[in-house]
């Protein structure tokens, strides 16, 4: 069993939230805790449940989901989905691309200095490019 994440300081996360426009409820603050305390990660819904469980944190599964889609509107998070539901939640909001390692399910970090992404199409009239998501997949060699 994994032990519990170190948390974020209540200070910094309330600051954190209304920055953000969202008002730090309870459930919001010990959850942000959670997710900020230990810098960048990738954190599934489920997963983030099962650390708030642990960390004695009264919250449902489904407060979860909704708590992290609000911090994703507001901009603290940035989703990335990998296959279909499987869907993590990344602290690192900036313009970055992903390995993924299927064996194990994890997520990782490439830095876009590391990756160039060349022919680009335009986009359809009335719309722009927001961001492009790269998910590169790896299996563990046997």
């Amino acid at each position: 069993m994994k032990e519990p994440v170190v948390q974020a300081g209540e200070a910094m996360v309330v600051a954190k939230l209304r920055h953000a426009g969202l008002r730090p409820t309870r459930q919001r603050v010990s959850l942000a805790r959670l997710l900020f305390g230990v810098g960048d990660r990738h954190v599934t819904a489920e997963e983030l449940h099962d650390e708030a469980v642990r960390a004695r944190v009264p919250v449902s599964l489904a407060t979860v989901y909704n708590t992290l889609n609000q911090f994703t509107r507001a901009g603290l998070l940035r989703e990335v989905a990998v296959e279909g539901a499987k869907t993590y939640f990344d602290t690192n909001t900036s313009n970055h691309y992903h390995f993924f390692i299927e064996n194990s399910g994890t997520l990782l970090d490439i830095e876009s200095e590391e990756l160039q992404v060349v022919g680009v199409p335009s986009a359809p009239e009335g719309t722009s490019i927001s961001r492009i998501d790269v998910i590169i997949r790896l299996a563990r060699e046997s």
